[in-house]
């Protein structure tokens, strides 16, 4: 029996950890880009506050983006030697 601390294997490296939470943030902008604040006047419906270019091409792009980030973080080779 030796006194080493025994290090555990793990299934990511610290760098796939730190993609998946550059993913997450950016995952995470998107969403806060789709969402939107009430309107002004509640009988008035405002296609620019619905339909704005943010709304329905930024944000949706940002979320597919972080999604690809979070599989390239989880496919990635880490390249510590066992």
């Amino acid at each position: 029996m030796s006194n080493q601390p025994h290090k555990a294997n793990t299934l990511f490296a610290k760098e796939n950890y730190t993609w998946m939470i550059i993913g997450a943030v950016i995952i995470a902008l998107g969403m806060v880009l789709m969402s939107g604040g009430k309107s002004a006047d509640p009988n008035v419906f405002d296609t620019n506050e619905v339909y704005g270019a943010v709304r329905i091409t930024v944000a949706p792009i940002l979320i597919v983006l972080g999604l690809l980030v979070e599989v390239y973080a989880i496919f990635k080779k880490s390249n510590k030697t066992a």
